[in-house]
């Protein structure tokens, strides 16, 4: 084993995902039960610098300048684990990593996080993976983070082995101009994470359904989104969408992410869309809602949703670029 004294600076984006991620073949190594359509966020950030060559018995994790212990530190070591074997070397890391949004509360900050930390890794251990390699190191730390590594409109491929379950873009951030304003309704981490939602997924009855449609959304969406068909793309996110939170709910024990507010959101953005304006919602693993509105009903929409009560504040964001190294 050699030693290095190398550092890294990565920048990533969150995605919010179209047709869902939720339950996997592999617990393991995440390959997941069905593809999965995302976009990335723009705007949102996470920013990671990895630094091998540390003098301590274990890896250094700095997460929004508070050190993180427990399985939070033990999950970003064995993604490191990964790059170690690879490159041939020994040594412990710092990781320092923060978030311009807020973290654990249902907009993506593992995807960015473990997409960032992936490719800050690799370079500062002297690594150039390509997009589908990075992609993979990527999942094995958080699902959805192999869909934050691709540009733009991306799908992820289910696949069944570590080999051939990966993200690729479908089209570039320009291909469409959409965007996303989340209404932002609680900030606390949630208290079931995705990891331990999708372990319990194939508990709820409505599971099995849920995939077995999963291939006929994935084309609707895919078509809608290649197309610009804000019609057909609403109608399939929202259903998707909706279909996931009916399994965390009948999941044992129940999952329950939306809130009052979460709720009063999504029946004014299908009030507003029947009386002629573009948007539709869908919501991750978390109360925090997403209101997809092609951008010249952008400002419309947020200014809608700053009135509704409940929302906290709105973010903003356009189809986001790939992973990508930063100047140190």
């Amino acid at each position: 084993m050699v030693m290095t004294n190398n550092s890294a600076s990565a920048i990533s984006h969150p995605n919010i995902a179209f047709i869902k991620y939720w339950g996997n073949k592999n617990e393991k190594i995440r390959i997941p039960k069905n593809n999965s359509i995302s976009m990335n966020l723009d705007g949102l950030e996470t920013r990671t610098r990895v630094t091998f060559g540390i003098d301590n018995e274990a890896d250094q994790l700095v997460l929004n300048g508070e050190e993180i212990d427990g399985e939070g530190r033990e999950r970003v070591s064995r993604l490191l684990d990964q790059v170690r074997i690879t490159a041939g070397i020994s040594d412990k890391a710092k990781v320092e990593s923060t978030n311009n949004f807020p973290t654990g509360s249902g907009i993506a900050s593992s995807a960015s996080a473990f997409a960032a930390l992936s490719l800050a890794a690799s370079a500062a251990a002297g690594l150039s993976p390509n997009i589908k390699e990075l992609s993979k190191l990527a999942r094995t730390g958080s699902g959805s983070a192999c869909r934050s590594v691709p540009a733009g409109f991306v799908e992820w491929f289910a696949g069944q082995t570590h080999e051939d379950s990966f993200a690729a873009s479908i089209a570039p951030a320009d291909h469409w101009d959409l965007v996303d304003c989340i209404a932002v309704v609680s900030q606390e981490h949630k208290a079931t994470g995705s990891t331990g939602g999708h372990a319990i997924a194939g508990t709820s009855p409505l599971q099995e359904g849920r995939v077995a449609d999963a291939q006929r959304r994935l084309d609707l969406c895919r078509e809608a989104i290649l197309s610009k068909d804000f019609k057909a793309f609403a109608e399939i996110t929202e259903l998707d969408s909706t279909m996931m939170h009916a399994v965390m709910m009948t999941s044992t024990p129940s999952l329950y992410y939306w809130q009052a507010e979460t709720l009063r959101i999504m029946q004014a953005v299908q009030n507003w869309r029947m009386d002629g304006l573009q948007a539709c919602f869908t919501i991750d693993a978390g109360p925090n809602v997403h209101v997809i509105c092609p951008a010249e009903h952008s400002a419309q929409v947020a200014e809608l949703l700053t009135k509704l009560p409940g929302v906290q504040k709105v973010l903003s964001a356009k189809p986001g670029g790939p992973t990508k190294l930063i100047p140190e």
